[in-house]
């Protein structure tokens, strides 16, 4: 599978991983304590949905296009609101703004900054070069965010722990080598040993059911008491060569999150399903809820 960000911008992944990224991060606000968001896979940074590679799926007019094409839920809105404003933040943010709903999706480091305090900080890393240039440039100037060009799994060892002491990682590799799955569950062993008390979030795509239970099973097994994920599926798995779901292993995840998402997932299903099986799901893998 190959997962490059920019083909499948402000889809059902996207939103998925995107409000859940908001939610951690402003219950890490609630604490005066500085935190650092560390991203290991961060992409570009921002996605022009004008442009040829999101045209080409146009993944985003059934993600993100649902959501700020028609009207939500007030708790449902309570929830996804910083999410939803920075993408809208992102495209008043043109020169000159956009006239449309939406041209710009921006990336979880985008989302991240705009969400960061005074003294919050952001280290966002990407190996590709193109990619590394495109989030140099977005970034430049900024004094609380750092762009590096490290191997992903490098930098998930290296950037930890971070001197706050308090943070989030976030790993979302492009899935275009074999063995990620394995990858995913080392690093956060490996990870957590260095910084046991970071929240991480650790995204997946759910093709092969088989491959899912394997790979949740493998994370299950690490024996972390507080580990939980995320899963949304926008059909019923039985096509294992299609995109059929996502989810995010969850690791420490915030006391208030549950609640949220045990309403929000739900809700993802029914507007962003495409087909008969499409669910959305929060659930611990090891200790008590």
């Amino acid at each position: 599978m190959n997962y490059r960000h920019a083909f499948h911008a402000g889809n059902f992944s996207d939103v998925l991983k995107h409000a859940i990224l908001s939610l951690v991060i402003e219950h890490l606000k609630q604490k005066p304590a500085a935190f650092r968001v560390i991203d290991t896979h961060a992409g570009t940074g921002v996605y022009d949905l004008s442009g040829s590679e999101a045209q080409r799926t146009g993944e985003w007019q059934s993600g993100i296009g649902r959501l700020l094409g028609g009207d939500l839920p007030d708790e449902i809105d309570d929830i996804l609101r910083p999410y939803l404003d920075a993408v809208r933040a992102e495209n008043e943010d043109m020169d000159p703004p956009s006239q449309s709903a939406l041209v710009r999706y921006p990336g979880s480091p985008a989302i991240a900054r705009r969400l960061l305090r005074r003294g919050d900080q952001l280290v966002a890393n990407e190996l590709h070069p193109g990619d590394t240039a495109a989030l140099a440039r977005h970034f430049a100037g900024d004094p609380r965010t750092k762009v590096l060009a490290l191997d992903g799994w490098v930098a998930l060892k290296a950037l930890l722990p971070p001197k706050e002491r308090r943070g989030l990682v976030l790993v979302d590799p492009p899935f275009e080598e074999p063995g990620e799955f394995h990858r995913l569950v080392d690093g956060l062993k490996e990870a957590e040993r260095r910084f046991e008390t970071g929240t991480y979030l650790l995204w997946y795509p759910i093709k092969d059911p088989k491959r899912t239970r394997s790979f949740l099973g493998k994370l299950a097994d690490l024996g972390y008491p507080k580990l939980a994920v995320a899963e949304l599926l926008i059909r019923k798995p039985v096509n294992p060569d299609l995109l059929n779901g996502s989810g995010l292993a969850i690791l420490n995840p915030p006391f208030t999150l549950a609640k949220k998402l045990d309403v929000l997932l739900p809700f993802l299903a029914r507007r962003l399903g495409s087909g008969p099986g499409a669910t959305g799901e929060f659930r611990q893998l090891s200790g008590t809820r």
